[in-house]
Order: structure tokens, then sequence, then C-alpha cells
């Protein structure tokens, strides 16, 4: 389909040179963020045909579309609000995908309605990171507020979900904030979920970690989680790492 005919008001088309993809962007709407090429990059490769990935809080469906090189088989899409899984649908025609790619339109509360339970291999989420409390400075602007704050969904029903999807052994990755750390690892160990690895993303090499990524593994052994070497988003001069510079737009 012809990017020009694809787009909507106040859309852009960005692209993640790295992966080769475009994806359908609404600073309004939704945006994919860092976050999310991240969590793409920390996924094991899996390149069986017969692979399950489900998406969870998917936005505009970048991690998933990041994937499409790295995993195989089939990527279901979750999304709750209907502009931005619209964006999902029309950035998957965009890279001609739509093979291997669904996008559902429902709160992930129902997803047993569309995916039977213990069905997936793996499981993908890139969740509001932000409880609602009364302190809470919310934008007032609502779809942007539901992505980034725990408004239509949480931490708990992220895990619960997550855990009820996959099949025993399949991997979970999820991206959040250090800060919940002690919370995250608690709520996964009770939905049967074992935290395997993690990587600390600190923004400057001098500052404290603002992203955690964790791979958890549907009723896995307990113990034996490894703490991979961080990453550095920026260096001392603000310009991106050469990692990070490769992530977004390859060797």
């Amino acid at each position: 389909m012809e990017s020009r005919n694809i787009l909507k008001n106040g859309e852009r088309i960005d692209q993640l040179y790295s992966q080769d993809v475009q994806i359908i962007q609404n600073p309004q709407c939704f945006a994919f963020s860092l976050d999310a090429v991240l969590l793409a990059d920390f996924v094991r490769p899996n390149h069986r045909h017969k692979l399950k990935v489900v998406d969870l809080c998917a936005g505009n469906g970048a991690i998933g579309i990041f994937l499409h090189n790295k995993l195989g088989g089939h990527f279901t899409e979750v999304e709750l609000q209907p502009p931005i899984a619209d964006m999902a649908k029309r950035t998957i025609l965009l890279n001609n995908l739509q093979d291997r790619y669904t996008v559902i339109n429902t709160d992930i509360a129902n997803i047993n309605n569309y995916i039977p339970k213990d069905s997936v291999d793996v499981v993908l989420c890139n969740p509001p990171y932000f409880p609602v409390t009364p302190q809470s400075q919310k934008n007032p602007n609502r779809a942007l507020a539901i992505a980034r704050h725990e408004i239509a969904t949480n931490l708990e029903m992220v895990t619960r979900q997550m855990s009820g999807l996959l099949k025993m052994n399949g991997h979970g990755y999820l991206v959040h904030r250090p800060d919940r750390l002690a919370e995250i690892i608690a709520i996964c160990q009770k939905n049967r979920l074992a935290p395997k690895r993690l990587r600390f993303i600190h923004p400057k090499p001098d500052r404290n970690a603002n992203i955690l990524l964790l791979e958890v593994i549907k009723d896995g052994r307990p113990g034996g989680v490894k703490v991979v070497p961080p990453l550095i988003v920026h260096g001392k001069d603000g310009k991106y790492m050469p990692a990070i510079q490769e992530l977004l737009y390859g060797k």
C-alpha cells in the first residue's frame, strides 16, 4: 500500500533503519519510544515457523514489527484504544506483513476470548509504567495518559494475562521502571513466572538506571537470574552511544 494513501490526519511515518521497517506514528495519540527498540533487542531469537507470539498493550504494533526477522511464526497485537489499534493494522499493511500479523482491539483482560490459555510461546509487553495515585500528574490527553499510567490496566493484570497465555516454559518479556523492580519480581513469582534475565538501561554513564528489561519463563525453576551487562543510552556529550546508534540505524 502506498504510504501517502495510508496516513490519517496528524500521522507521520517513522523508520527503524536497523530493521528496515516503517511505523505509523501520531504524537497526539501514541508514538513508540526507545523502550520499544530496547525490548525488541532483548528478545532471544527464535525462528520456528509455528511460533505463536502475543504483544500485550501493543500500541501501534512497533515492538512486534521490530521482531519480524528475529522471531518466526504468527504475531497477535493486542491494543485497547481503537485509533491506536487502527494505526497498528495500517503499519502491518505498510510493511506487507499481513500474512504474519493480526491486531485485536480489546482490553487485555478479555484476551482469552480470542486466544486460548496455555497456547502461546512468547508474550511481550511494554505496559503503562506509572501507578495512579492522588499525586499522579496525568497527561490531559487521555490517549497518552492511558499509555503511560495504569488507568486501563496495571502490572498485576499484565502479569496474570502473560502467565495465562504462555505455555509451560514459554518466555515472557517486559520493559518497565527500575523503581518498581521488587514489586515486578513479587508479582511475577506469584503468577508462576520465574525471572531469568535482567538488564538495566542508564540514560548516561553517571546516571541511575531508568529502564529495566526482564525475561521470565512460565513455571521455570526458581533462582538462576542473570543480570546481563547494562546499556548506556547517551555519552557525556549527549550523543547516542555506539550500541544504541546500531540498534536504531544498523551497522
